[in-house]
């Protein structure tokens, strides 16, 4: 399974970890891998960044073993990997915590963590409960894994890889969709487990969090690495430079757009006291040509709050209004009729036909306008033609199955069929959760093109930087109720977070 290295390796037999030397990688005639380098020691956070297609996955797994380099060498504690079995590189000590949870939907919480141990269930269950202490985390064991959320899916998959003391940790997305408090409570366990010499990949395309927890930044593009560096001897800016197309924004300004004029501008939709399961009475408008940014914890009420107005769940109480129209408690077919439309946070499952292609889920939103008695193919494949041009979706062709895109262009199918309806609102719940850098920046250019053209968007989003970075105006819930309603001028982290949790000052002020 595993040999010496050689000391003309030039690895350090101390602390090195991993080191991955010339690594080649190609798919049929794609080559994917260009000759990477790379090493992570003990005590290390590497923070790995790159845009959709540059390698990241590829090489993390030929890390894992799942799959073989063409060319190159991989070294554990300075030796040599020969296993071409994930279980092996588990035992050397490696674990990738995957960014799309894979649980088994009808086992408890502590059945999907502790699966795939030796050890007795008593000992098992004792080491699972210490481990939630030390986290801080709250969840209950003996929950079904289909009735949890993606932030708490998210957390067992942390704690499968944390519970097997691995040496090596690959963390793929760990906080895109968790909580503030929960990610706090991640990045003090970063902290404690470098102090013991455990070394962590971290990707992300959270820049921010970059320069929070990582000690060295590695940045791939197009199957090579182009910078690698120590976090003290890089900026933001270098990052973004790295990572961003040459014909890209290079700076936040780049999705800044002119506000809406409220004077005498009459909202499109409205809530007034409107209740459902896990919020209540919440009142607020959204005007033609709007972002409205929604900012709250996980178990805010915002998703909860999207779905009721989508017509998925019950109305509890007040009143949702579009255009004037009363739609309270319309189903989800009328809401769409009437000007409504809904990008849902779980893109997998919920928004997307993974067995489809692009032309079916480019156009299953509007097949009634496609078709009388016989399906109108020419102006489906018309139609689906006019978005991949206008979003810039990166397919071979309009027959080429979704699932084989990547998040950021699964993303923006998801958007073509969302305007294929002509929606007045769209509300976007997370749009660039598990996207890179690069997909974020078109999704941005696309929200702010969609404002330009006088659609309105309500943004859902766990992401601040988000918020401030789009939104005219902000909204935050705190415990199923609208917290605080904030002017541009007045959107920023601060303001943001206090009011998320419940601490603003003037808590009511300007709802």
């Amino acid at each position: 399974m595993v040999e010496n290295v050689s000391k003309d390796m030039g690895i350090s037999p101390n602390n090195t970890l991993l080191s991955v030397r010339n690594i080649h990688k190609s798919f049929a005639k794609n080559q994917v891998l260009k000759g990477i380098n790379l090493d992570v020691n003990a005590g290390e956070v590497l923070a790995l960044i790159g845009g959709n297609g540059a390698g990241k996955s590829t090489l993390m797994k030929i890390i894992m073993c799942i799959y073989q380099q063409d060319i190159g060498d991989i070294y554990v504690e300075n030796k040599k990997v020969t296993s071409s079995k994930p279980l092996d590189a588990m035992e050397l000590g490696m674990y990738l915590v995957p960014q799309e949870p894979m649980l088994f939907p009808n086992m408890s919480v502590e059945e999907n963590i502790v699966i795939g141990f030796d050890e007795k269930p008593g000992e098992l269950h004792r080491r699972l409960v210490d481990l939630l202490k030390q986290l801080g985390w709250h969840l209950d064991l003996n929950r079904k894994a289909l009735s949890l959320s993606i932030a708490e899916q998210q957390l067992v998959e942390i704690l499968r890889g944390l519970l097997r003391n691995s040496k090596l940790l690959i963390l793929d997305e760990p906080t895109s969709a968790l909580t503030f408090d929960e990610v706090e409570s991640l990045f003090k366990i970063i902290n404690d487990l470098r102090k013991k010499g455990i070394g962590i990949i971290y990707i992300t395309h959270r820049l921010a969090e970059v320069f929070v927890i990582a000690t060295n930044v590695a940045i791939m593009r197009d199957g090579i690495i182009t910078l690698n560096k120590q976090i003290k001897d890089v900026t933001r800016e270098m990052l973004v430079q790295g990572l961003l197309p040459p014909d890209t924004c290079e700076n936040e300004q780049c999705f800044k757009s002119k506000a809406p004029n409220y004077e005498n501008l009459k909202p499109i939709f409205s809530l007034r006291k409107y209740s459902g399961y896990g919020f209540r009475d919440v009142s607020f408008d959204v005007y033609p040509g709007e972002i409205l940014g929604l900012a709250g914890v996980v178990g805010a009420g915002r998703t909860e709050l999207a779905t009721t107005i989508f017509g998925k769940d019950v109305v509890l109480g007040g009143k949702a209004y579009l255009a004037g129209e009363d739609i309270t408690g319309m189903s989800t077919a009328q809401i769409i009729e009437k000007g409504i439309n809904y990008i849902p946070e779980d893109r997998r499952r919920d928004g997307i036909f993974k067995i489809g292609d692009i032309t079916m889920n480019t156009s299953c939103g509007c097949l009634k306008k496609l078709s009388k008695f016989f399906m109108n193919f020419k102006s489906e494949r018309q139609i689906t033609d006019k978005y991949i041009n206008d979003l810039h979706i990166k397919v071979t062709g309009q027959d080429q199955l979704i699932e084989s895109l990547s998040g950021g262009n699964q993303q923006k199918v998801v958007i073509a069929r969302i305007l294929a309806t002509h929606p007045k609102l769209i509300i976007m719940d997370e749009p660039t959760r598990g996207i890179d850098a690069s997909a974020r920046g078109d999704v941005y250019m696309i929200i702010n093109n969609l404002k330009e053209q006088g659609f309105s968007v309500l943004l859902i989003s766990s992401d601040m930087e988000e918020i401030i970075e789009l939104s005219d105006r902000a909204v935050t819930m705190f415990q199923g109720r609208v917290s605080h309603i904030f002017q541009k001028a007045d959107i920023n982290q601060n303001n943001l977070m206090s009011a998320a949790f419940g601490a603003y000052e003037d808590e009511k002020e300007g709802i």
